[in-house]
């Protein structure tokens, strides 16, 4: 059975609930009256909740939004403080939501207004009253949601505009830069601008927090899917090296193939040798690389890893550093160098302070 989306009085009813258990938690707060829609018709506030704290009267004043992307928080400050500054000084701006990120949480700080989502999350301070709470959980909906913007033609998308952050893009250029359709552009900007990772400029979208959003990629990135394929190659030095360009750089229809994670990085911002060669292929590709670089199948001692991922989308977003040598771009080798372990963490942030220090 599909579960209907929740109707305001609803997320509303639920809001006071939580608001109700905040409060009680604190004994020198005595809770005298919750009003859910005091005034349903002009929608001012959404909860009026009057405590008494030492004799002393205060008002929550709380507004209550489904969404708690940071955009949508910021929007809703402002409705609040407008709304407090008619009230006088005993009147305290709340902000409820199902789910607040650490980014909303700060903006709520930021602007000193309390704030509680139903997940557990909450800080209130005022008079004598200081309550904070942080929990570790994501609501399944939310990280959904956040991952959905990282499958993978949203990360073609992405690819696109992490490779020039301060360039502004329409719609319709974007989409055809990135090979996807405009309702894909469309979702991915509506996350960007949601989480205010993006802005909107008289010429178009450009992302305003790229640091912010690869970290937030690389955080849910998981190993390329694919079948893996482990070689071993007699072929070392100069004479692999000059294979393998010859078949990186082979003409377009004689198949896909990139260097990938450790050997990418090797071109890109070398940190440190490494035994293995990686590559991404296709089917194509990977038949080529088999032939030229003397490819034999090992049940150990491989030297050799080549992937045929699920993603074609990467092989759009390749850089040349040097002839022949092509390569998975920085953002997708900083990913792929973040999930093989300690050492590759090392060698991606090596990467990342070479090659993706954004000044904006």
């Amino acid at each position: 059975m599909v579960k209907q989306p929740e109707s305001v009085k609803e997320l509303e009813d639920r809001a006071a609930g939580a608001l109700r258990e905040l409060v009680a938690e604190v004994p020198a707060v005595r809770l005298e009256n919750v009003e859910v829609d005091p005034n349903a018709s002009d929608r001012g506030v959404d909860i009026l909740a009057r405590l008494n704290v030492h004799d002393r009267p205060h008002m929550l004043v709380c507004e209550v939004k489904s969404n708690g992307q940071p955009r949508n928080v910021r929007a809703a400050l402002l409705q609040l403080r407008n709304y407090v500054a008619q009230l006088g000084s005993d009147a305290v701006p709340m902000f409820i939501a199902p789910y607040l990120s650490p980014e909303a949480q700060a903006l709520c700080k930021e602007n000193n207004v309390a704030f509680l989502d139903l997940v557990g999350n909450a800080r209130l301070a005022f008079d004598n009253v200081f309550i904070e709470r942080r929990v570790s959980q994501t609501p399944p909906a939310d990280r959904r949601e956040l991952k959905s913007l990282f499958k993978p033609k949203s990360a073609q998308v992405l690819r696109v505009l992490l490779r020039e952050p301060k360039r502004a893009w329409r719609v319709t250029e974007l989409a055809e830069a990135a090979d996807v359709s405009l309702g894909h552009v469309s979702n991915v900007r509506t996350g960007l601008l949601d989480r205010e990772w993006a802005q909107v400029s008289d010429q178009g979208l450009f992302l305003s927090e790229p640091d912010t959003l690869l970290n937030a990629w690389r955080d849910e990135y998981e190993v390329m899917e694919g079948n893996r394929h482990a070689f071993y190659t007699i072929l070392h030095g100069s004479a692999f090296e000059q294979a393998a360009r010859d078949v990186l750089s082979a003409a377009p229809g004689k198949g896909k193939a990139v260097f990938a994670s450790f050997s990418a990085a090797n071109w890109l911002a070398p940190f440190g040798r490494t035994g293995m060669q990686y590559f991404y292929a296709d089917n194509a590709g990977l038949d080529r690389l088999k032939e030229h670089l003397k490819l034999s199948v090992s049940q150990k001692g491989e030297n050799v890893i080549v992937t045929v991922p699920k993603d074609f989308g990467l092989f759009r977003d390749t850089v040349e550093p040097a002839q022949g040598a092509v390569c998975t771009s920085a953002v997708q080798t900083y990913l792929d160098l973040w999930v093989s372990g300690e050492r590759g963490q090392e060698a991606a942030e090596h990467l990342r302070q070479e090659k993706l220090s954004w000044q904006m």
